[in-house]
């Protein structure tokens, strides 16, 4: 036990230094922050992102569409009523300008500090003009931060009731289907902590998913290192990861290790992608989308521990003789811009493993 507590603050050094410093640049969260001196180590330094959870009310025994909002004719707010999450439940819904038949429908997983009414694919990945021509539905979370979108074994003081696997397999696949023509095939993306949990999703509900991408994630969730991680992140919004998974020791640490089970993703197309952490072409002082110092020191470490993390899963498919796509960048950091680019280079694997342009 000294010794996993041992790793466990070595790497929250690591990983929860950086997310407090950088606020939205390290695990996908939506800006950078910098943060006082003063702040408790926990904090973040916004006040929206201190207490984010919403309050629970007793909801329908089967999940059902509560009310749709349109933002416009095509991009819409579907609020979902979830007895799982025992909450009414946002998610944001893209739908193609042809829809005179079934189509596909893509998964989009938010990072680290998921926005509680956006998503950073949106925000900051340009997926809605990235999507505008695409013959697909696309579904966008909204919440969940730090909750790695899996069921957590206990509902946490802070964070609230997080259900978000039973919500994003179970729940929520046939009602999207249903309401807006979906065919049955699907694909999920994530980003950072989003890549780990598309991947969690995808061998635990092996017959959900066609295709799955990650960018930036690791996927050693059972490792004494990946769980100190996955506790790090937890704690950045004053959640207690043993509530998700349970003390040191739970098997239920070693039931969500994307490594572990990768076999179970045969047959599954893959596509992974991790830049190296040395700075790249978005990362110069003059970008006015970044912080250059807390993007090059603290999202190039980031990034390097996650370009070690992309390595040893796809070394592990390479030894179980399952074909995966990979892009290794030469350059790049824990950063958006190389997120939105990634969109752009997986989507003919995706797009072809779900039958469409």
């Amino acid at each position: 036990m000294s010794s996993r507590r041992g790793v466990w603050r070595g790497v929250s050094s690591v990983f929860a230094g950086g997310l407090l410093v950088c606020g939205a640049l390290v695990f996908g969260a939506p800006k950078v922050i910098a943060v006082p001196d003063s702040q408790p180590p926990a904090s973040t330094g916004s006040a929206s992102e201190s207490v984010p959870a919403e309050p629970t009310s007793a909801q329908p025994a089967a999940a059902r569409i509560d009310r749709i909002e349109p933002i416009d004719d095509r991009w819409l707010r579907v609020f979902v009523a979830s007895p799982a999450m025992r909450r009414v439940v946002e998610v944001q819904v893209l739908l193609p300008r042809d829809r005179s038949r079934p189509r596909p429908t893509v998964y989009m997983l938010d990072g680290r500090s998921a926005s509680l009414d956006s998503n950073n694919w949106i925000e900051l990945g340009h997926a809605v003009g990235f999507y505008a021509d695409k013959d697909v539905n696309v579904v966008f979370t909204v919440g969940g931060p730090a909750s790695f979108y899996t069921d957590w074994q206990h509902p946490d003081p802070v964070l609230g009731t997080y259900m978000w696997e039973t919500f994003l397999t179970k729940e929520l696949p046939p009602l999207i289907d249903t309401e807006f023509d979906g065919n049955g095939s699907n694909a999920i993306m994530g980003v950072s902590m989003g890549a780990e949990a598309a991947m969690m999703l995808a061998f635990r509900q092996p017959r959900l998913y066609t295709a799955v991408a990650a960018h930036s994630g690791c996927f050693s969730m059972g490792t004494d290192i990946g769980q100190s991680q996955a506790r790090a992140v937890v704690a950045t919004y004053r959640g207690d990861g043993a509530n998700m998974f349970g003390e040191w020791g739970d098997p239920d640490w070693l039931a969500h290790d994307v490594t572990l089970h990768a076999d179970a993703l045969r047959g599954k197309t893959i596509y992974l992608s991790v830049g190296s952490g040395l700075p790249g072409v978005y990362d110069v002082p003059w970008n006015p989308d970044i912080d250059f110092v807390k993007t090059v020191t603290f999202g190039g470490t980031l990034e390097a521990v996650t370009n070690a993390c992309t390595r040893r899963l796809a070394d592990r498919f390479g030894a179980l003789d399952i074909p995966i796509t990979t892009h290794f960048r030469p350059t790049g950091t824990h950063s958006w811009p190389y997120w939105a680019d990634e969109l752009v280079r997986s989507w003919p694997t995706i797009a072809g493993a779900l039958g469409i342009r």
